[in-house]
């Protein structure tokens, strides 16, 4: 506990508090004392303003302590501590959390914690198959001693052998041998990341004429996620090869401008397409039908 009132020799020793700052920091750097304040019985820490740019509002702290029914007072530790206005460093921050999407570059490696939430374990075929399953071992020496067919139909209607198969091989071909998979809270963080960029709230999907779940350049894709998102296909669209949601929209949807008809002609008033024969001179055609009174 803190006492209230100072040790009055240790109070006193300010001029030993400053020679011991003085010793710790370089030349010059020490600054008019600010306060002394009691940390206990007999022992007194005194401040004193640091002069060092680089440690603006900072304190260099000495603290002194005499024992009992002892007048000589002695310096117990001298350390640099932060004031009330002191510039301080920003909070250290591990650099797992100072990563943001996009920071990664070219040969940049990031690993993931094996506490990640957004993994769980998936199947790898480490794992010892039930006695039942078609993979155990006593099953495999079941069917080689019974010379049993395990393909599905009769031996006459494979092409081939038929080669016993296993459920490693299966998932090898599938693409699930794999240590970890997304967790439900990884798909459900991706699915909020993808809807936030390219989903039925942004501009784009506000002003489009219609969603992408009726436009015919999505590609859907499979599993949990494609039922509500989509990748997009059009090279002039905004989002071109980025997962889009089916409520998403642009002005790039395949039925947003459909070319219109050439309008047909109306029919014309005059018939052009004939021709009538006008004589140029009506008079002179009846002129020579008069008799003359030639003989």
């Amino acid at each position: 506990m803190r006492s209230r009132t100072p040790d009055r020799l240790c109070a006193e020793a300010v001029e030993l508090a400053r020679e011991a700052a003085e010793e710790a920091a370089r030349p010059g750097k020490v600054g008019e004392h600010v306060e002394a304040l009691a940390d206990g019985d007999r022992v007194v820490t005194h401040y004193f303003a640091c002069e060092d740019p680089g440690y603006r509002g900072w304190r260099w702290a000495v603290t002194v302590a005499r024992a009992s029914r002892a007048k000589a007072v002695t310096v117990d530790e001298t350390v640099l501590l932060p004031g009330p206005d002191a510039l301080l460093a920003p909070e250290w921050v591990p650099w797992s959390e100072r990563l943001r999407p996009g920071d990664m570059g070219p040969g940049d490696l990031l690993p993931t914690d094996a506490e990640d939430l957004r993994l769980e374990p998936g199947w790898t075929g480490e794992d010892v198959p039930p006695p039942n399953s078609a993979v155990s071992r006593e099953m495999t020496e079941l069917v080689d001693a019974e010379d049993a067919e395990v393909s599905a139909g009769p031996p006459s209607a494979q092409p081939t052998a038929p080669a016993r198969g296993s459920i490693a091989s299966l998932a090898e071909e599938l693409g699930m041998r794999r240590a970890r998979v997304l967790s439900r809270y990884g798909l459900h963080t991706a699915a909020d990341r993808w809807d936030e960029s390219h989903g039925a709230k942004t501009p784009m999907a506000q002003a489009a004429p219609a969603s992408c779940v009726s436009c015919g350049f999505l590609i859907p894709i499979g599993g949990s996620l494609g039922q509500a998102f989509g990748i997009c296909g059009n090279e002039f669209g905004p989002a071109d090869g980025h997962v889009v949601s089916l409520s998403y929209g642009c002005g790039g949807h395949s039925e947003a401008a459909v070319m219109p008809k050439p309008p047909r002609p109306a029919p014309p008033v005059i018939d052009e397409t004939l021709v009538d024969l006008m004589p140029l001179r009506p008079e002179a055609a009846g002129a020579g039908e008069e008799d003359l009174g030639h003989s």
